[in-house]
């Protein structure tokens, strides 16, 4: 009997600590942002620069946990295995919509299926660079890849580097050799060492080592010039048409409460909104988009046909 009292005690507290826990506010602890790419790429230190500004708005530390490899899809997948109770939030790119069309295997994760919509937060442009004392501009990087044996450096296979590279040789009709590293500040490091002809970095991870005369910038992938380098010409002014934009979205596991979607929808909102905030986040060449969970499922969906289109032209696959 008196097993069984301590048992039924037992199963009590048990009982009423999970009742308040079900009750407790949120957030009542910390929150982990998953960043599928390496430290110091351009999705990470955007993850950084939110995950400091929302940590006050909720109340609650707001922790970047990078989950880098297999183009994002690690990243991906634990977030869409993780638990849908708004503890875990995914900084989701590109990469989460190109994944699907680079590959004949399944995936962890459907992009539209399993996880819940939050923000489009920014754009991001790439950058073609080649060494500081490579070709002077982009048909010139042309005629010296016709003549062969050349490399480019990726942020690994399925990245936006990789296709941005991959549509830009089916564009221009030449050829080199893909070499994947890890992420995009491995492109840099690559082509200042002079260790690959070229390569196709966001913006935002190559613009201080362009003003610095590092590298060289020969175009930008956005149908505009770049305010962060507007000097920079369109890829498009030399291959008609070409344009791609990386971007970052926020996005929780699939089931997460509607109540922290808008919590944390509308602290980013507020700072998209302040000026401050802005300028130093846009500082680098990303744009500010700012779309809400009632349209990301259609931006998603967009971006999923556009890159799926130039995975298709480029005959870019990841087996």
């Amino acid at each position: 009997m008196r097993r069984r009292g301590l048992l039924a005690l037992t199963g009590a507290a048990v009982s009423a600590q999970s009742a308040r826990a079900q009750g407790a506010p949120w957030p009542s602890r910390p929150v982990r942002l998953l960043v599928p790419f390496i430290p110091g790429s351009a999705p990470d230190v955007f993850a950084r620069q939110l995950s400091e500004r929302l940590t006050p708005a909720i109340g609650q530390p707001m922790v970047v946990e990078n989950r880098a490899g297999a183009g994002g899809n690690i990243g991906f997948e634990a977030a869409a295995r993780s638990a849908p109770d708004g503890y875990t939030l995914l900084l989701g790119t590109n990469s989460l919509v190109i994944n699907p069309a680079l590959t004949s295997r399944r995936l962890g994760y459907d992009p539209l299926r399993d996880f819940a919509p939050v923000n489009v937060t920014f754009g991001l442009p790439h950058l073609l660079i080649v060494p500081a004392n490579g070709p002077p501009d982009t048909p010139a990087l042309i005629a010296s890849l016709r003549q062969g044996d050349a490399n480019y450096a990726s942020g690994g296979n399925g990245s936006g580097a990789h296709l941005a590279a991959e549509l830009f040789k089916a564009r221009a009709g030449v050829g080199a050799t893909h070499v994947p590293f890890r992420g995009a500040p491995d492109i840099v490091n690559a082509v200042v060492a002079g260790q690959v002809a070229f390569g196709f970095p966001t913006l935002s991870t190559a613009t201080e080592l362009v003003r610095a005369g590092r590298v060289r910038a020969l175009a930008v992938t956005s149908a505009a010039p770049n305010h962060a380098l507007p000097d920079v010409p369109p890829l498009a002014s030399t291959l008609s048409s070409f344009e791609l934009v990386s971007w970052f979205a926020i996005l929780a596991p699939a089931g997460t409460p509607g109540a922290v979607i808008t919590r944390v929808d509308t602290a980013i909102s507020e700072a998209l909104a302040d000026e401050g905030f802005r300028a130093r986040v846009t500082a680098d060449g990303s744009n500010v988009i700012g779309l809400g969970p009632a349209a990301v499922p259609a931006f998603l969906r967009r971006e999923a046909e556009v890159w799926g289109e130039a995975v298709r032209i480029s005959g870019a696959k990841v087996d």
